[in-house]
């Protein structure tokens, strides 16, 4: 499949996968430093300004190294979809081609990257009376709950969807409730529009569960020590975003937001905000075990920079120069 991809046309796109705290944004800053590359961020949380502490965005030292595309391009009170991030990534791989560079996706957003190399269906617009009306028997019921009659109306999608993510388990039942269909059957009906360039799929994948804990158990402390519950205070203390916005359904977000509202003391948020990053971890571990890639490496092995490199200097269009502007370091 490898040859058959790189005899065809056009430059080539790098993609870096893996689960939130493997150390993606560390590796792909020394790509950029090795390679020819310019990073396009993957990610549905750190497109939003403001939104600094809690999504661990790359402070300005490190995107003074290499810049990142797609991040601080909305405010909070806005929504963001698969589909506006397909069609700004596909601008982005566009004029980063024309620079003669390399387009290095890097994140952990799996329904982003779905979209973007395998199409997109054709789904409805959002509805906000059909919204608004599952987040009030949310209110009532639970999302638990809600989940359970997704479970009922289209176990595919419910057997993928955690009962404690919101988000996706009401798009499902409003995909459902407006077209009569359920969204995984749309979803495999999937786009016209294929991805247009070869593409070089790398995937860190955890194998050592205990060691990927520690590493988000430390990620989130120091996320606390810097200010996280004081970045969400702010947030709320503009007047003009809520719970129930997509922004502040982040992972940690949520949390610390019900926290403030005085849902819960201290310790039990950060207990929730532990386990909800660790069962985010988790989604996608086990998307990425189903996801057909290039090249998988442990993040807990050494040398993970090199063996991506030599990899990419296998392939023919970067072999002979014909897929790059610039030297394979």
């Amino acid at each position: 499949m490898r040859e058959e991809r790189a005899s065809g046309e056009g430059r080539w796109v790098i993609s870096l996968m893996g689960p939130t705290a493997s150390g993606k944004t560390d590796l792909a800053v020394e790509l950029v430093e090795r390679l020819p590359c310019e990073i396009v961020s993957v990610d549905s949380a750190l497109v939003y300004r403001g939104m600094d502490i809690g999504t661990a965005k790359p402070g300005p030292e490190v995107l003074a190294r290499a810049p990142h595309r797609l991040i601080d391009i909305l405010d909070p009170a806005q929504s963001y979809s698969a589909a506006r991030f397909r069609d700004d990534a596909m601008a982005a791989i566009r004029e980063i081609h024309a620079a003669g560079r390399i387009p290095l996706l890097v994140g952990g957003t799996m329904l982003y990257f779905r979209a973007l190399l395998r199409g997109l269906s054709e789904m409805p617009d959002a509805d906000p009376q059909v919204r608004r009306r599952i987040e009030e028997e949310a209110g009532r019921h639970g999302w638990e709950a809600l989940h359970r009659r997704l479970a009922e109306v289209d176990p595919e999608a419910a057997a993928r969807i955690h009962p404690n993510d919101p988000q996706r388990i009401q798009r499902a039942l409003e995909v459902y409730e407006t077209t009569g269909e359920p969204i995984s059957r749309l979803q495999r009906r999937g786009s016209a529009e294929p991805f247009p360039w070869p593409v070089f799929q790398v995937a860190l994948m955890a194998e050592e569960r205990e060691r990927l804990h520690r590493r988000i158990a430390l990620r989130l402390e120091r996320m606390f020590e810097a200010g996280f519950v004081d970045e969400v205070a702010a947030l709320r203390a503009r007047g003009d975003l809520h719970a129930g916005l997509p922004s502040m359904r982040a992972v940690g977000y949520r949390q610390v937001w019900a926290f403030l509202e005085g849902k819960y003391g201290r310790q039990e948020m950060r207990e929730r905000a532990l386990y909800a990053t660790r069962q985010l971890a988790k989604r996608q571990i086990t998307w990425l075990r189903g996801w057909e890639v290039d090249l998988r490496l442990r993040v807990e092995r050494e040398g993970t920079i090199d063996a991506i490199v030599r990899e990419l200097a296998t392939l023919p269009p970067f072999r002979d120069g014909s897929g790059i502007s610039g030297p394979m370091c």
